[in-house]
């Protein structure tokens, strides 16, 4: 018999759309042979949908949406589809400790012939890094919810949900009730690494249990969260038997010939590859979801900037993106022409809006308040809020959103202004250490692209990637004038942020006292500015964002 796995981008909230998606695909999957349609986890609402989980109006809304789901592939008796949603608790199953607020359960329901013969309440929820499952969920082991086993063409197939799949139980319940193939449903956050960790975790968890494994992932953007699709399934050995491509919707058709499974497989392309699809992803979901008409961007003639208009012509095209330099007295000339060169490259409109008078003019309105101070990071920073105003009022006027175009290792140690370079609605590489940032516009360079003159070249001039990086904001400035060596910065950054090293710990690996206690001091004193900082697209396992939490107001600094 075949089954398939629908990978589709769901929406949150989009019930109507995401129904018709199922619909779509398991009817594709249907005319290919297909008997048993797999969908990702929660697809019915999209995931994650945070609060609104808690209003009764929405749980309502997403049963309905389950019955239309079922009513539209009546017409398909012998088509069984599982489909994740969100189910309420009844009255006597789990409730808060207040006694008074009903719980609900993260669910996934099979569907065939116009109704729904079984749902299956997830046992295990995650709560940490970026999940929050257990604000909104009970588990339904707890709640004495059985596992499912439901029968298709004389296969029995088990249920599980995403982070059941990383423990045990479930596994066995699902194989002790009869499963001969597990199906798991999922919307695990993408991070770099992440594809070969869930297949070498279900490898395990397939070995362990005795069962193929097929996985169900979904794909797509949401808010700061991106999900790579590249569902996949395994033997029962933990060998790899198929996987779907990263990044973009797919129907993955799999043979069940006894215990063994048979499907295509596509590989997986390389990191910088991998991080260039989420960024893309990234904007084009945030972007097109939220209904902007486009996007603009501060052009500056440096890498960072470069990078983000490169990563939103390829998520938007360039009819749908703004470029805007805006030169001060500090700019270099080669700053305007390297702007205006990849402006070209890609066929984005392009304007310059110079700031000197302005600028100047700021200078005066406070030339009597700062009289005999010398000129220091104020001055600087009044530059990077005139352009941030500036960005933000054509962004009013037009209606497009603004990117910004600060990276990970600037958010770290507060290297950007707040209401200036901070400004904007969405941050493309806010999760993007300045040492990956290279890699990625070196990447890009060497992927063939027709430019606007119809011509094959780069779309980055060589220089903006060579030249030193600098803000521009005084005389001769550079960032190595204010920061360590990016490469040091980064593996500190890393060490301390990411992996929860301690300072001592970071020091014995090798790395000067000095630039440890600086990096990780400049990374406490800034959390206020990443409080006030546009969501952005997450690529690490450990983000500015959801999953980073720390106090503002603080004593501790090991």
């Amino acid at each position: 018999m075949k089954l398939a796995v629908a990978q589709f981008n769901a929406t949150v909230g989009d019930l109507a759309g995401n129904v018709r998606k199922i619909v779509d695909m398991a009817r594709h999957a249907y005319a290919q042979g297909a008997r048993v349609v797999l969908t990702p986890e929660l697809s019915l609402c999209g995931y994650p949908a945070e609060d609104l989980w808690l209003r009764p109006a929405f749980m309502q809304a997403c049963a309905q949406a389950l019955q239309d789901c079922a009513a539209q592939l009546a017409d398909l008796p012998d088509l069984h589809v599982v489909v994740g949603h969100p189910q309420p608790a009844a009255d006597d199953d789990v409730r808060t400790k207040s006694l008074s607020v009903q719980r609900r359960f993260n669910a996934a329901s099979v569907v065939a012939g116009g109704r729904v013969l079984a749902t299956y309440a997830k046992r295990e929820l995650p709560n940490y890094q970026v999940f929050d499952e257990r604000r909104y969920f009970a588990s339904g082991r707890d709640a004495g919810q059985p596992p499912v086993v439901f029968e298709v063409q004389g296969v029995r197939f088990g249920l599980n949900i995403c982070e059941d799949a990383w423990f045990a139980e479930p596994a066995e319940a699902a194989r002790a009730a009869g499963a001969e193939v597990l199906l798991v449903l999922n919307a695990s956050p993408y991070h770099l690494g992440k594809v070969h960790e869930r297949e070498a975790q279900i490898g395990d968890r397939a070995r362990a249990c005795g069962l193929p494994i097929v996985y169900a992932h979904q794909v797509g953007g949401q808010d700061e969260l991106i999900f790579d699709g590249a569902s996949f399934a395994v033997q029962a050995d933990g060998s790899l038997a198929a996987r779907a491509p990263m990044f973009e919707e797919a129907v993955l058709v799999l043979e069940v010939n006894g215990s063994r499974l048979h499907g295509s497989v596509t590989d997986v392309p390389s990191l910088e590859a991998q991080a260039w699809g989420a960024l893309v992803t990234g904007v084009r979901d945030y972007i097109g979801k939220n209904g902007f008409p486009g996007a603009i961007i501060g052009l500056s003639g440096g890498i960072d900037s470069a990078l983000v208009l490169a990563i939103a012509v390829d998520a938007l095209g360039p009819e749908r993106v703004r470029a805007v330099m805006m030169p001060s007295p500090y700019t270099a000339d080669i700053s305007w022409l390297d702007a205006r060169e990849m402006a070209r490259r890609l066929g984005v409109r392009y304007d310059e809006i110079a700031i000197s008078e302005t600028f100047e003019s700021f200078r005066r309105s406070l030339a009597q308040d700062f009289a005999g101070l010398p000129e220091d990071a104020t001055e600087e920073n009044i530059q990077a809020r005139i352009r941030g105003t500036l960005l933000m009022a054509l962004s009013n006027k037009h209606g497009a959103i603004v990117l910004t175009t600060g990276n990970k290792s600037e958010m770290a140690t507060g290297y950007c202004t707040l209401y200036g370079d901070m400004a904007g609605g969405f941050a493309v590489i806010k999760d993007v250490a300045k040492t990956l940032v290279y890699r990625l516009a070196a990447w890009r360079n060497r992927q063939p692209t027709r430019l606007t003159d119809g011509t094959q070249g780069e779309v980055i001039p060589e220089r903006i990637i060579t030249r030193p990086p600098s803000a521009e904001l005084r005389p001769d400035q550079t960032d190595q004038d204010s920061l360590p060596p990016y490469d040091v910065l980064d593996a500190i950054m890393q060490r301390y942020m990411e992996e929860d090293q301690s300072i001592e710990d970071i020091v014995a690996a090798g790395y000067s006292r000095a630039d440890v206690e600086r990096v990780t001091r400049l990374l406490k004193i800034n959390e206020y500015k990443r409080r006030q900082a546009p969501v952005g697209i997450r690529i690490t396992h450990r983000a500015f964002g959801r999953d980073w939490r720390y106090p503002i107001t603080s004593k501790f600094r090991a």
